[in-house]
């Protein structure tokens, strides 16, 4: 056995509408009989997973067991601790999209995420800021935003990441048109359209690629600017996806290390599934602010292979 592993200390958050998962409860048994002690906490309302790390104490290991919105709970914990005092974070994804555990690699399967939790070593990675909200994977500007916020529990839990899709369509027949301004480091853009993608990660929406250059320990944000694409460039729009150029007339994609938003209108914006609104954003990578436990070919690290 791993002595170091045995001699951690280590909390599992769990979310509380998933806390009847047998194969996770069997899994932490299984790790107990051989010897990790992990102590279990589980949430019953929003700000528990939040409220639970600032509880923790000195942890070695905290795992986030849940989906995307408890994720970005314990990491907003996590950042209200000093860096000295962040335990390593790993992730059991038991969610609905599960788009940043899924991006990493790591497994759905409950025994063996725990297991990777308990093997693995923690790597530093950036965590996304938009201004004093905290995000691990995307930040959903404008029309993905809505789709998030207005897909029902109900149809999310019937359908499962296909929810969304379904609730994009129905939302694109009557797509709205955010005006503002986009700065950047090197220029400044003034325009509209109906969605951005401000990406640490790589995919949001239950697996739809939107952010595919993105390492989460280059430092660096991936912005997705999507503007009003009319019939008659279904075309253009469709090479410019493919080459996602910082030019691109109808799809722009930059590489930044911070993005400021300035829309004429508050526009609604989605951190790893959870709704806000901004009247002005400014969003920034801070870098190597957390460790991550991640598969050895995680393909979100710089130093993995394209």
């Amino acid at each position: 056995m791993d002595t170091r592993a045995r001699s951690r200390k280590v909390q599992l958050i769990l979310n509380g509408k998933v806390a009847g998962n047998d194969a996770l409860r069997t899994a932490v048994v299984r790790q107990r009989v051989v010897g990790h002690g992990i102590e279990v906490r589980v949430t019953s309302e929003k700000g528990d997973a939040r409220r639970f790390v600032s509880e923790a104490g000195e942890v070695d290991l905290l795992i986030a067991a849940g989906g995307d919105g408890t994720l970005n709970e314990v990491v907003h914990g996590l950042m209200d601790l000093s860096m000295a005092q962040r335990p390593v974070l790993g992730v059991v994804p038991l969610g609905t999209a599960n788009d940043f555990a899924t991006g990493c690699g790591i497994p759905r399967d409950p025994e063996k995420a725990l297991a990777l939790c308990m093997e693995g070593d923690g790597v530093p990675i950036d965590v996304g800021k938009a201004n004093e909200h905290w995000f691990l994977n995307a930040a959903s500007v404008g029309f993905g935003a809505e789709v998030t916020a207005t897909t029902p529990p109900e149809l999310k839990q019937l359908l499962g990441p296909a929810a969304y899709a379904v609730m994009g369509a129905i939302l694109a027949m009557n797509l709205h048109q955010y005006h503002g301004t986009l700065t950047l480091p090197d220029r400044e853009i003034i325009g509209s359209g109906p969605v951005a993608i401000v990406g640490n990660g790589r995919q949001t929406g239950g697996g739809v690629q939107v952010a595919p250059r993105a390492r989460i320990d280059d430092g660096l944000l991936d912005v997705l600017v999507v503007r009003h694409i009319p019939a008659i460039a279904l075309l253009s729009a469709a090479r410019e996806l493919q080459q996602l150029s910082p030019d691109g007339e109808y799809i722009s994609y930059w590489q930044t290390p911070w993005a400021e938003v300035y829309p004429e209108e508050a526009i609604p914006v989605n951190l790893d599934g959870e709704p806000v609104r901004f009247s002005s954003v400014r969003y920034e990578a801070v870098p190597r602010a957390i460790r991550l436990i991640v598969p050895p070919n995680c393909p979100l690290l710089s130093g993995a292979v394209k």
